[in-house]
């Protein structure tokens, strides 16, 4: 029997893409993408087109598993056990460290590998919560960045994709559209055909950057001083929009004496920019209208990353481009959603495990938290979506700690990774045709069930079934840990968020995806959908959700944490400008594979091949000649955290982009996969940005020498 499954793709990437999953005799044989879809519009990106590869791929984790060696990299350490074995074990351990050390002893991880709303943070937050364990807290990617958008609009809300197309100049900031948001391409293309620009700012020659109209290479952590420069040209030749400016923001004064004191001159020392190219861009940004920005979180990973955003969100304000369709910015718009997560996540389970919230431990920090954390020290971690193994800051750190002998560490995962190097058990995990999800987005407006296409391979189970199952091992009789997957979305959509109303889980199932109700009128009579298609400009008039009501040039907010209230440039310490860098000149951008996910299908054969030269290091030929390194030796990278060799590309015809002199680049890469077992984290620091708490994996400095073995 043949059938096609309504899904929508978990992957932690802007999209969220309508999938069609053809199902025949019980298994998947297609996939491909869901042509109603609004915005993703029947394609799927290069990686999530090959997903039949990870589905039934053989090293799928099929089984639990316990580790009948020593911890290191080798699936031979395993051996196969049932379910009811690796539950009893987890939760005997469990119960052991509690009464010996308390809960809190016990670490939960996990961050991204899937954004579905229920096996991303549900069952999972509510087990944790009632155990009383540690909690984390999830910055590893984008807190900073949401931290300096909300300073200034109090949202993390943006310009629909769907209005790039009506944009006429389009400046992808520290975004490489092209490689990990591309169904925003096609409105980008649809507005250049009309005559719209695009321009990159970014310090590398992306994919995106080699289409632009015009590439603008930033040195690292420097993206305050540049929208600090557009704003002195934008005020000082009076190109602002001055009704808006009056009408809906506050601090426009303080704003104006701030930017005063960065002239483009000053400016282009720091960016690597040209004054004159500085001033051009502000002009045509301000004045070849709509004009957009599309702003990723690169930009927010240097220690200085939450103020680099919090001066980029001013820029539209400023210029009053909020106002038009096709204009504005976006970052991120998962604000709009709203889902009830505190039904999901049920965090008063707390009180009765503890009588008080948990201690909060930073993700980033993993390394530090697994070797010096004390009172109590961290006796077991439990490890979901997520491999920190590869991902984590300070990998030398992170993998000393996950050596230690004495820490219990579960794993519940699809493939082996570089953490399971180290884990004690290893549970087998769904992928998204195997379960059923509530599915948002941050780059589009569209709420989508994802529905569950087939039975598990193996024994494979979701994060909700396998967290029910520990729950009711560890006698927890609270109601909450039997409820049933479409209880919980309709919990979820059970919300006071105006946005939500009439958005049911009978009407996601039969429509498959729905626009949030933005006007409240988007329901007939029969309940079905009525057209709700115009434009959604979420501050034409206003309405910033900030504690002054206003667009916030000035922050009393960020005064009273003694952060600066307006907004200023100061280098990262670990750059080229900063008092860090002694020794190691060059600044490394330990960039994402375009063809990965983060560490999410490294390890897949058929993804690996679009993605040559993994293991490169590209350099400029003026800091390669400097060093007497040729394109194709081996070269060591280091610093004082650690070291990696890498294969040195310097003829930048023969890599897939180039970096400005004084930066080199490197691709993130699963450790197993290096010969010398790591992989570029080796170079990255636990330091914490200046908002949001989040990693600062783009502030640092490095040397780079001949490798001699």
């Amino acid at each position: 029997m043949k059938r096609v499954v309504h899904a929508a793709c978990p992957h932690d990437c802007p999209d969220a893409c309508g999938v069609l999953i053809t199902i025949e005799d019980g298994r998947a044989t297609k996939i491909q993408g869901d042509p109603e879809h609004p915005v993703t519009d029947g394609f799927l990106c290069a990686k999530v087109a090959k997903y039949l590869d990870r589905v039934y791929s053989p090293d799928r984790v099929l089984y639990p598993m316990r580790r009948v060696k020593a911890k290191g990299p080798s699936e031979a350490s395993f051996e196969r056990i049932s379910w009811d074995e690796a539950l009893d074990e987890i939760t005997h351990r469990f119960r052991r460290i509690v009464a010996e050390y308390g809960p809190e002893s016990i670490l939960p991880y996990s961050y991204g590998g899937t954004l579905g709303a229920l096996n991303g943070a549900s069952m999972d937050r509510r087990f944790f919560h009632r155990l009383g364990a540690s909690q984390l807290e999830r910055t590893i990617c984008s807190s900073a960045g949401e931290e300096g958008l909300k300073s200034v609009i109090g949202i993390k809300l943006g310009t629909e994709p769907e209005q790039f197309a009506h944009s006429r100049y389009i400046i992808a900031w520290g975004s490489n559209i092209h490689g990990n948001n591309v169904h925003l391409w096609p409105f980008i293309e649809e507005a250049r055909h009309k005559g719209a620009k695009l321009v990159v700012i970014d310090p590398y020659r992306t994919r995106t950057a080699k289409l632009a109209d015009w590439h603008l290479p930033i040195n690292p952590g420097t993206d305050a001083a540049l929208a600090l420069g557009l704003m002195h040209v934008i005020i000082d030749e009076n190109l602002f929009d001055a009704d808006y400016v009056s009408r809906y923001t506050v601090g426009f004064e303080d704003l104006k004496a701030r930017a005063q004191q960065y002239p483009p001159e000053k400016v282009a020392h720091w960016t690597g920019i040209s004054a004159d190219d500085i001033r051009k861009l502000a002009r045509e940004y301000a004045t070849q209208r709509p004009s957009v920005i599309r702003v990723n979180y690169g930009i927010q990973r240097s220690d200085r990353g939450g103020m680099s955003m919090r001066a980029v969100t001013m820029l539209p304000c400023l210029i009053g481009s909020w106002k038009e369709c096709g204009g504005g910015l976006q970052l991120s718009v998962s604000g709009s959603f709203g889902l009830n997560r505190a039904a999901l996540e049920m965090p008063e389970l707390m009180q009765k495990a503890l009588g008080r919230p948990a201690r909060i431990v930073n993700m980033v920090r993993l390394g530090s938290a697994l070797n010096s954390l004390t009172a109590p020290a961290i006796q077991a971690l439990f490890v979901y979506n997520s491999n920190p193994a590869a991902v984590c800051p300070d990998h030398n750190e992170v993998v000393r700690g996950l050596k230690r002998p004495d820490l219990f560490t579960v794993v519940h995962e699809q493939f082996f990774t570089d953490t399971t190097d180290y884990a004690d058990i290893v549970l087998p995990a769904t992928t998204f045709f195997e379960h059923k999800d509530l599915q948002a987005a941050y780059g589009h407006y569209y709420l989508q069930v994802s529905n569950q296409a087939m039975d598990a391979v193996g024994e494979c189970r979701s994060n909700v079934e396998m967290f029910r199952a520990l729950a009711e091992r560890m006698g927890f009789e609270d109601d909450c840990f039997r409820e049933t997957v479409d209880s919980m979305i309709d919990r979820a959509l059970q919300s006071p968020n105006p946005w939500l109303k009439g958005i049911t889980r009978d009407r996601l199932e039969r429509e498959h995806r729905i626009r949030l109700n933005f006007n409240n009128q988007n329901i007939e009579k029969d309940g079905n959908a009525a057209a709700d298609t115009a434009p959604f400009l979420p501050f034409a008039q206003g309405n910033f959700p900030t504690p002054s009501g206003k667009a916030e040039f000035y922050s009393e907010t960020l005064k009273r944490q003694g952060l600066d209230p307006v907004v200023a440039f100061t280098p990262p310490e670990e750059s080229r400008h900063g008092s860090k860098a002694a020794g190691f000149p060059l600044e490394l951008l330990a960039r994402k594979p375009d063809n990965h996910l983060n560490s999410s299908f490294a390890n897949l054969p058929s993804v690996r091949q679009m993605e040559p030269g993994i293991g490169d290091l590209e350099m400029h030929p003026t800091d390669a000649e400097a060093r007497g390194v040729r394109d194709g030796d081996r070269v060591r990278a280091f610093n004082s955290r650690g070291q990696i060799v890498l294969q040195a590309r310097v003829d930048s015809s023969r890599i897939d982009g180039s970096v400005p002199p004084g930066v080199v680049a490197a691709r993130l890469d699963w450790a197993r996969f290096s010969p010398g077992g790591t992989n570029i984290n080796v170079l990255t620091s636990e330091k914490l940005t200046d908002m949001g708490n989040a990693a600062t994996f783009y502030s640092v400095c490095i040397e780079v020498e001949l490798f001699r073995a």
